[in-house]
């Protein structure tokens, strides 16, 4: 669940120098003892969840929706940093980052290591194409793509392609600087035959970009969990300074949801409103 529209790495630079240098290890107390230091990872480049402005400044639907949130959590002191999308988590592994706002989707193995808040946002699964009709991994059988190794829909593939030796999609894989208009123009030129990906982020750059000859279509993409399947989450160290930081974020986004300040967001950086349903926040 990754983008850039378009973010180079000079940007990124500018970003990282805008915002405040990320602690070396841990959450740490003010020298005043009244406040806990965190630092918020963010790659600036999955727009519309997280990107730069004109200014060089992050913003995006995560990045806000962070923003409020700890509006209302005074006993922390919040820092963002721009980081590539690969390093985020291994950053929070190290303590480096407390918590991860970059769209991130609920996979096993890292729910295995790391707590998730409740779900910030729902879009459906889709695939980018020129032509054609595609309605779930299998229809993609022999169609080729590119992907991030770190993406979840990079490892859905590699898992269909375990499951599936008969039905293989072809995948090549990018480096953390790869935008979404490079992969966009390989659909357009032909190079790759698809995009799998949200919809919020291939809508909004489809809109953005003018890639008017593409068409978007919702995919099943049949993981047998639907009830993490199309949500996305802030992601947090998988330890008791994150769980307590879990807790205190899902209370005030609970809130949030009910008072229709996440509804807010959504339109303004989304396009609509796609938060979950009440169910989800508790």
């Amino acid at each position: 669940m990754r983008t850039s529209l378009k973010v180079t790495f000079a940007a990124l630079s500018l970003i990282a120098a805008g915002t405040l240098v990320a602690c070396s290890s841990g959450s740490k107390k003010t020298s005043d003892n009244k406040t806990t230091s965190i630092v918020i990872a963010t790659d600036g480049a999955t727009k519309p969840f997280t990107y730069s402005d004109s200014q060089g400044n992050l913003t995006g639907y995560d990045i806000e929706v962070a923003r409020a949130v700890f509006k209302k959590l005074p006993q922390y002191s919040v820092k963002f940093q721009a980081t590539d999308f690969s390093g985020i988590a291994p950053g929070i592994d190290s303590g480096r980052y407390q918590m991860g706002a970059n769209d991130f989707g609920w996979e096993k193995s890292r729910a295995e290591k790391y707590y998730f808040s409740s779900p910030l946002s729902k879009s459906n699964n889709a695939v980018l194409v020129k032509s054609g009709t595609y309605k779930t991994l299998a229809d993609l059988a022999g169609k080729s793509t590119i992907g991030n190794p770190a993406s979840n829909y990079t490892k859905s593939i590699q898992d269909w392609n375990k499951a599936n030796p008969d039905k293989q999609i072809k995948i090549s894989y990018s480096a953390d600087s790869t935008s979404i208009n490079t992969r966009f123009t390989q659909v357009e030129s032909g190079k790759i035959d698809f995009m799998l990906y949200d919809k919020i982020s291939l809508q909004s750059a489809v809109k953005e970009q003018g890639f008017d000859n593409l068409k978007i279509e919702d995919i099943s993409m049949d993981t047998g969990d639907a009830e993490h399947d199309g949500y996305e989450y802030f992601l947090f160290g998988k330890d008791k300074e994150g769980q307590k930081l879990q807790k205190d974020v899902n209370g005030v986004l609970a809130k949030m949801q009910a008072d229709g300040s996440l509804a807010k967001i959504s339109k303004k950086y989304l396009g609509g409103d796609f938060v979950p349903k009440a169910e989800m926040f508790k």
